[in-house]
Protein backbone atom coordinates (compact mmCIF):
# COMPACT_ATOMS: atom_id res chain seq x y z
CA UNK A 1 0.00 0.00 0.00
CA UNK A 2 1.60 3.36 -1.12
CA UNK A 3 2.48 5.92 1.52
CA UNK A 4 -0.39 8.44 0.36
CA UNK A 5 -2.66 5.97 0.38
CA UNK A 6 -2.30 4.49 3.82
CA UNK A 7 -2.02 8.02 4.98
CA UNK A 8 -5.88 8.83 3.37
CA UNK A 9 -6.93 5.67 4.68
CA UNK A 10 -6.48 6.52 8.19
CA UNK A 11 -7.65 10.05 7.72
CA UNK A 12 -10.88 8.46 6.23
CA UNK A 13 -10.70 5.97 9.58
CA UNK A 14 -10.00 8.62 11.69
CA UNK A 15 -13.12 10.37 10.55
CA UNK A 16 -15.40 6.84 10.71
CA UNK A 17 -13.46 7.28 14.18
CA UNK A 18 -15.61 10.38 15.16
CA UNK A 19 -19.03 8.56 13.72
CA UNK A 20 -18.32 5.69 15.32
CA UNK A 21 -17.21 7.46 19.06
CA UNK A 22 -20.93 9.26 18.98
CA UNK A 23 -22.56 5.93 17.93
CA UNK A 24 -20.97 4.19 20.71
CA UNK A 25 -21.63 6.76 23.34
CA UNK A 26 -25.38 7.11 22.27
CA UNK A 27 -25.73 3.45 21.97
CA UNK A 28 -24.99 3.28 25.31
CA UNK A 29 -26.95 6.15 26.59
CA UNK A 30 -30.07 4.43 24.91
CA UNK A 31 -29.42 1.18 26.84
CA UNK A 32 -29.14 2.75 30.07
CA UNK A 33 -32.68 4.49 29.64
CA UNK A 34 -34.74 1.09 30.40
CA UNK A 35 -32.84 1.20 33.86
CA UNK A 36 -33.80 5.20 34.11
CA UNK A 37 -37.12 4.31 33.76
CA UNK A 38 -37.51 1.56 36.19
CA UNK A 39 -36.12 3.74 38.62
CA UNK A 40 -38.77 5.89 38.25
CA UNK A 41 -41.01 3.46 38.22
CA UNK A 42 -39.71 2.04 41.57
CA UNK A 43 -40.36 5.12 43.39
CA UNK A 44 -43.74 4.87 41.54
CA UNK A 45 -44.93 1.86 42.57
CA UNK A 46 -43.29 2.95 46.13
CA UNK A 47 -45.68 5.67 46.74
CA UNK A 48 -48.60 3.13 45.49
CA UNK A 49 -47.50 0.48 47.11
CA UNK A 50 -47.59 3.02 50.52
CA UNK A 51 -50.86 4.47 50.00
CA UNK A 52 -52.34 0.63 49.35
CA UNK A 53 -50.93 -0.34 52.73
CA UNK A 54 -53.14 3.08 54.43
CA UNK A 55 -55.91 1.87 52.86
CA UNK A 56 -55.29 -1.58 54.66
CA UNK A 57 -54.43 -0.15 58.06
CA UNK A 58 -57.87 1.85 57.46
CA UNK A 59 -60.20 -0.78 56.36
CA UNK A 60 -58.51 -3.10 59.45
CA UNK A 61 -59.31 -0.53 61.66
CA UNK A 62 -62.78 0.18 60.38
CA UNK A 63 -63.36 -4.13 60.85
CA UNK A 64 -61.88 -3.59 64.40
CA UNK A 65 -64.07 -0.83 65.16
CA UNK A 66 -67.14 -2.90 63.86
CA UNK A 67 -65.89 -5.89 65.97
CA UNK A 68 -66.08 -3.54 68.83
CA UNK A 69 -69.26 -1.71 68.05
CA UNK A 70 -71.42 -5.02 67.90
CA UNK A 71 -69.51 -6.59 71.11
CA UNK A 72 -70.84 -3.46 72.84
CA UNK A 73 -74.43 -3.45 71.61
CA UNK A 74 -74.15 -7.37 72.51
CA UNK A 75 -73.29 -5.88 76.18
CA UNK A 76 -75.24 -3.13 76.42
CA UNK A 77 -78.18 -5.72 75.31
CA UNK A 78 -76.83 -8.04 77.83
CA UNK A 79 -77.15 -4.99 80.62
CA UNK A 80 -80.62 -4.59 79.43
CA UNK A 81 -81.71 -8.34 79.80
CA UNK A 82 -80.16 -8.28 83.72
CA UNK A 83 -81.84 -5.27 84.45
CA UNK A 84 -85.16 -6.81 83.29
CA UNK A 85 -84.55 -9.37 85.60
CA UNK A 86 -83.44 -7.95 88.77
CA UNK A 87 -86.90 -7.44 90.41
CA UNK A 88 -87.69 -10.84 89.72
CA UNK A 89 -84.83 -12.02 92.26
CA UNK A 90 -86.33 -13.22 95.32
CA UNK A 91 -83.42 -12.71 97.81
CA UNK A 92 -81.27 -9.48 98.62
CA UNK A 93 -77.99 -12.02 98.29
CA UNK A 94 -79.03 -12.60 94.87
CA UNK A 95 -80.38 -9.17 94.11
CA UNK A 96 -76.90 -7.83 95.07
CA UNK A 97 -75.21 -10.35 92.98
CA UNK A 98 -76.88 -9.14 89.79
CA UNK A 99 -76.41 -6.05 90.68
CA UNK A 100 -72.60 -6.68 91.04
CA UNK A 101 -72.79 -8.36 87.25
CA UNK A 102 -74.79 -5.90 85.76
CA UNK A 103 -71.72 -3.29 87.37
CA UNK A 104 -69.41 -5.22 85.92
CA UNK A 105 -71.17 -5.30 82.00
CA UNK A 106 -71.33 -1.91 82.61
CA UNK A 107 -67.46 -1.63 83.30
CA UNK A 108 -66.85 -3.94 80.28
CA UNK A 109 -69.15 -1.88 77.97
CA UNK A 110 -67.01 1.53 79.25
CA UNK A 111 -63.95 -0.15 78.55
CA UNK A 112 -65.05 -0.97 75.00
CA UNK A 113 -66.51 2.54 74.41
CA UNK A 114 -63.17 3.92 75.04
CA UNK A 115 -61.51 1.28 72.71
CA UNK A 116 -64.21 2.43 70.05
CA UNK A 117 -63.24 6.54 70.61
CA UNK A 118 -59.28 5.33 70.15
CA UNK A 119 -60.69 3.19 67.47
CA UNK A 120 -62.06 6.39 65.81
CA UNK A 121 -59.01 8.81 66.46
CA UNK A 122 -57.07 6.02 64.53
CA UNK A 123 -59.57 6.25 61.84
CA UNK A 124 -59.52 10.14 61.46
CA UNK A 125 -55.58 10.25 61.18
CA UNK A 126 -54.94 7.43 58.70
CA UNK A 127 -57.65 8.77 56.84
CA UNK A 128 -55.97 12.39 56.80
CA UNK A 129 -52.41 10.35 56.03
CA UNK A 130 -54.05 8.71 53.26
CA UNK A 131 -55.52 12.13 52.01
CA UNK A 132 -52.12 13.56 52.45
CA UNK A 133 -50.68 10.38 50.26
CA UNK A 134 -53.38 10.06 47.67
CA UNK A 135 -52.20 14.36 47.09
CA UNK A 136 -48.48 13.06 46.96
CA UNK A 137 -48.78 10.10 44.72
CA UNK A 138 -50.92 12.62 41.72
CA UNK A 139 -47.62 14.68 42.28
CA UNK A 140 -45.42 11.42 42.01
CA UNK A 141 -47.25 10.48 38.80
CA UNK A 142 -46.56 13.93 37.16
CA UNK A 143 -43.52 13.65 37.49
CA UNK A 144 -43.22 10.25 36.72
CA UNK A 145 -44.86 10.30 33.41
CA UNK A 146 -43.41 13.90 32.69
CA UNK A 147 -39.79 12.34 33.24
CA UNK A 148 -40.78 9.05 31.23
CA UNK A 149 -42.10 11.10 28.07
CA UNK A 150 -38.14 13.25 28.43
CA UNK A 151 -36.88 9.55 28.14
CA UNK A 152 -39.15 8.27 25.71
CA UNK A 153 -38.48 11.36 23.58
CA UNK A 154 -34.74 11.21 24.03
CA UNK A 155 -34.66 7.41 22.90
CA UNK A 156 -36.17 8.93 20.15
CA UNK A 157 -33.64 11.33 19.47
CA UNK A 158 -31.10 8.98 19.64
CA UNK A 159 -32.70 6.49 17.18
CA UNK A 160 -33.26 8.68 14.35
CA UNK A 161 -29.55 10.18 15.20
CA UNK A 162 -28.02 6.50 14.78
CA UNK A 163 -30.01 6.36 11.32
CA UNK A 164 -28.28 9.59 10.57
CA UNK A 165 -24.68 8.06 11.79
CA UNK A 166 -25.37 4.49 10.02
CA UNK A 167 -26.17 6.32 6.83
CA UNK A 168 -22.75 8.31 6.78
CA UNK A 169 -20.95 5.52 8.39
CA UNK A 170 -21.97 3.47 5.10
CA UNK A 171 -20.96 6.65 3.06
CA UNK A 172 -17.15 6.38 4.23
CA UNK A 173 -16.69 2.57 4.97
CA UNK A 174 -16.56 1.73 1.07
CA UNK A 175 -13.16 3.81 0.96
CA UNK A 176 -11.49 2.00 3.62
CA UNK A 177 -9.13 -1.27 2.20
CA UNK A 178 -11.51 -4.33 3.37
CA UNK A 179 -8.72 -6.24 5.83
CA UNK A 180 -7.85 -2.67 6.90
CA UNK A 181 -11.56 -2.45 7.59
CA UNK A 182 -11.89 -5.62 9.15
CA UNK A 183 -9.08 -5.09 11.87
CA UNK A 184 -10.71 -1.82 12.33
CA UNK A 185 -13.83 -3.08 13.20
CA UNK A 186 -12.16 -6.04 15.57
CA UNK A 187 -10.42 -3.14 17.43
CA UNK A 188 -13.84 -1.55 18.27
CA UNK A 189 -15.33 -4.18 18.75
CA UNK A 190 -12.84 -5.32 21.79
CA UNK A 191 -11.69 -1.62 22.74
CA UNK A 192 -14.87 0.02 23.75
CA UNK A 193 -15.97 1.01 20.88
CA UNK A 194 -12.16 3.41 19.81
CA UNK A 195 -10.35 1.82 17.52
CA UNK A 196 -8.10 4.39 16.25
CA UNK A 197 -6.53 7.24 18.70
CA UNK A 198 -4.26 10.16 17.81
CA UNK A 199 -0.88 10.38 19.82
CA UNK A 200 -0.53 13.85 21.19
CA UNK A 201 2.36 14.91 23.71
CA UNK A 202 3.95 11.33 23.40
CA UNK A 203 0.88 9.29 24.62
CA UNK A 204 -1.81 7.11 23.07
CA UNK A 205 -5.23 9.00 23.61
CA UNK A 206 -6.77 5.29 24.02
CA UNK A 207 -4.77 4.63 27.26
CA UNK A 208 -2.61 7.58 27.87
CA UNK A 209 0.78 4.95 27.86
CA UNK A 210 4.04 6.69 26.59
CA UNK A 211 4.66 6.46 23.29
CA UNK A 212 8.22 6.32 22.18
CA UNK A 213 10.15 8.49 19.86
CA UNK A 214 10.65 5.53 17.22
CA UNK A 215 7.13 4.59 17.38
CA UNK A 216 6.02 8.14 16.34
CA UNK A 217 8.62 8.12 13.52
CA UNK A 218 7.10 4.81 12.60
CA UNK A 219 3.80 6.04 12.14
CA UNK A 220 5.01 9.45 10.38
CA UNK A 221 6.37 6.92 7.39
CA UNK A 222 2.98 5.49 7.07
CA UNK A 223 4.55 2.31 5.93
CA UNK A 224 2.18 -0.05 8.00
CA UNK A 225 0.05 0.69 10.64
CA UNK A 226 1.42 1.15 13.52
CA UNK A 227 -0.74 -0.21 17.29
CA UNK A 228 -0.34 0.82 20.77
CA UNK A 229 1.68 -1.69 22.38
CA UNK A 230 -0.48 -1.98 25.62
CA UNK A 231 -4.26 -1.16 24.41
CA UNK A 232 -3.58 -2.69 20.66
CA UNK A 233 -5.23 0.46 18.99
CA UNK A 234 -4.42 1.88 15.88
CA UNK A 235 -2.08 5.31 16.10
CA UNK A 236 -2.12 8.14 14.02
CA UNK A 237 -0.18 11.36 14.51
CA UNK A 238 -2.89 14.69 13.29
CA UNK A 239 -1.47 17.16 10.80
CA UNK A 240 -0.53 19.98 13.22
CA UNK A 241 1.18 17.68 15.76
CA UNK A 242 4.88 16.50 15.70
Amino acid sequence: MPDIELKTQITTLAKLQTIDTEIYGLKNEKEAKPAEIKVLETAFEAKKQSLAELDKTLQDIQKQRKDKELELASKEEGAKKLQSQLYQLKTNKEYQAMLQQIADTKADSSVIEDKILELLEQQDKVKKDIEIEKASLQEQEKIFLSEKKKIDDRVKEIDDRLTQLDSMRKQITPAVEQKLLAQYERILANRDGLAIVPVRDNSCQGCNMHVPPQVINLIKMYERIITCEVCNRMLYIEDDAY
